[in-house]
């Protein structure tokens, strides 16, 4: 197992992609904290693990609190005993065009999705840093983070930020030990994204935007995000991996 015994914190790990990924590192021998802001989300979470037959600990987390991302990623430390990789999976959207987007809206998805990332990061790396070990980081970007589509202003804007910011602490971190990478997911099926499913004409043009004719899966994106964070990855660093059934790679006619 890649992972056996290693301290592997996931944000948004209450659903969708962030719980898959729980399953995924436990399922390699990981001890997981499982980080939410919804508590019983997290809880859920931690039971699916258990039920696998995995190890994980359920954390109440808002990612854009500076005190309480340095005091949970202390107290995940003692708990999972040792920090060797993050996956900085919280994020939140908007759907709304740039003249409506209200500075509330912006400032949320903003805070959510890039700040986070930061602040988890930040806190995860001076501890794994300050205790002379190595670690990997892995950041959720998007297909939005290399390319735009209309009435998701601030998400596509915090998407490009997470492709930046991996690439700078990837910079900086590298000859600390520690290696930070993104991935890039097309139209994944998660609860965020279950409304664009219950059309079936709506479902169909998502089949037909991807070369692979269909959307994507949580757990095809937490192999990803596994490989990345695992030696078999030793020498990729600063990269965004995109996951995305060939949507970025050219559009049908």
């Amino acid at each position: 197992m890649r992972f056996q015994d290693k301290g592997v914190v996931v944000t948004g790990a209450g659903g969708g992609i962030g719980r898959a990924v729980c399953l995924e590192f436990a399922k390699e021998g990981a001890v997981v904290a499982a980080c939410d802001v919804d508590s019983a989300m997290a809880e859920r979470t931690v039971e699916a693990v258990a039920k696998e037959g995995g190890r994980a600990h359920p954390f109440a987390l808002d990612v854009t609190n500076p005190d309480a991302v340095a005091n949970g990623m202390t107290a995940a430390k003692q708990q999972v005993g040792g920090l060797d990789v993050l996956v900085n999976n919280a994020g939140v959207r908007e759907i709304v065009p740039v003249l409506e987007l209200s500075y509330e809206e912006w400032s949320r998805v903003i805070n959510v999705n890039i700040t986070g990332v930061f602040l988890c990061a930040q806190a995860f790396a001076r501890e794994v840093i300050a205790a002379g070990g190595t670690g990997a980081i892995v950041n959720l970007a998007s297909t939005l983070g290399v390319m735009a589509s209309p009435n998701r202003a601030a998400y596509t804007a915090s998407k490009h930020a997470v492709t930046g910011l991996t690439k700078e602490m990837a910079m900086e971190f590298g000859e600390k030990g520690i290696r930070v990478n993104a991935v890039g997911p097309g139209v994944i099926r998660t609860p965020m994204t279950e409304r664009y499913f219950q059309s079936e004409d709506y479902a169909e043009t998502i089949r037909s935007i991807h070369a692979l004719n269909r959307w994507g899966e949580p757990p095809e994106v937490a192999k990803a995000i596994a490989y990345l964070a695992s030696d078999d990855a030793s020498f990729v660093t600063g990269t965004t991996l995109l996951v995305d059934g060939g949507w970025t790679a050219g559009k049908k006619f």
